[in-house]
């Protein structure tokens, strides 16, 4: 008995030691995460093209067109801290038979927040975006001749704004900035020859200055579908000393993209722009375009 006791204890003891010895010497496999980004990014071309003889009795102009998209994202978390950064260039031309060169699509964008968070859908931020065109804006005269009326920063708009986030979920995001001072630039003083108005700034400055102003600004980026991705930015923006319902300044880009291959896609473009300083009525773009679309990225 002595005999069988003795061996039981030696082996639970082996044991013990063996299991002890293993959980202090054995390494870790499990992965540790230490990116605190994230990042998205893609680029575009697509390009059109029709062309009929002389003798075509359905009628039609000969006409090529080219698009072209840059877009980007870089998310920094960790703990409370956010970072966010956006970019998106577009650039777009059509050249019909008979007819100069014409823009169809122009645009640089530029948004930044840094953000604090509160609860878990509600933040703090400050935020800064920007707003362009690449190229010269026309507008084209039944005698063939054409007259400018925008350019590069002419009109451009920098604003920043402070204010709380409600961000439910990482598809949507709504930001209310009651402080959020706008910088419009015209950085040609012949533009006001074209342009009465100069987009809002006085005669012979370049910048104009809203300090006192508010900014609501949000965001949806939503896969509909495997396939199927529709992309919105709404942006209203309204001066204090001169609030009033026909004063706000409204903004809509939505962006709805079909995917038939991995790299060719089909994507249709709207905006809706309301700015009295600009024009009294409603202005609205659209564009439907087949391409390529090349994207990569880290982003969950």
């Amino acid at each position: 008995m002595k005999k069988i006791l003795l061996v039981l204890t030696a082996t639970f003891l082996s044991f013990g030691f063996s299991k002890a010895q293993g959980q202090n010497t054995a390494p870790d496999q499990t992965p540790k995460d230490t990116s605190y980004w994230q990042s998205e990014f893609s680029a575009g071309l697509n390009f059109n093209q029709a062309g009929f003889s002389n003798n075509w009795k359905a009628g039609g102009v000969n006409s090529v067109a080219f698009g072209s998209i840059i877009a980007g994202k870089a998310l920094y978390r960790k703990d409370k801290v956010s970072w966010d950064n956006e970019l998106e260039l577009l650039f777009g031309i059509v050249r019909n038979e008979g007819e100069q060169t014409r823009k169809s699509n122009d645009r640089i964008f530029l948004d930044s927040k840094l953000g604090y968070q509160l609860t878990e859908k509600w933040s703090s931020y400050f935020s800064v975006n920007y707003l362009t065109q690449f190229a010269a804006g026309y507008n084209f005269n039944d005698d063939g001749s054409r007259t400018l009326i925008s350019k590069f920063m002419a009109p451009g708009f920098l604003t920043s704004s402070l204010g709380f986030e409600y961000k439910p979920n990482n598809t949507f995001f709504l930001r209310i900035g009651p402080f959020s001072p706008r910088f419009t630039f015209v950085n040609d003083t012949e533009i006001i020859n074209n342009v009465p108005s100069n987009y809002g700034v006085p005669a012979g400055d370049m910048v104009r200055v809203e300090w006192l102003a508010m900014q609501v600004f949000a965001g949806l980026d939503k896969d509909l579908s495997e396939n199927l991705n529709l992309k919105s930015r709404y942006a209203m923006y309204a001066n204090y000393q001169t609030l009033s319902f026909e004063n706000i300044d409204h903004r809509l880009d939505v962006t709805l993209t079909a995917k038939i291959t991995n790299i060719i896609n089909v994507t249709f473009t709207g905006i809706g722009l309301y700015d009295k300083d600009q024009d009294p009525g409603i202005q609205y773009s659209q564009a439907l375009a087949l391409g390529i679309l090349y994207k990569v990225g880290n982003k969950k």
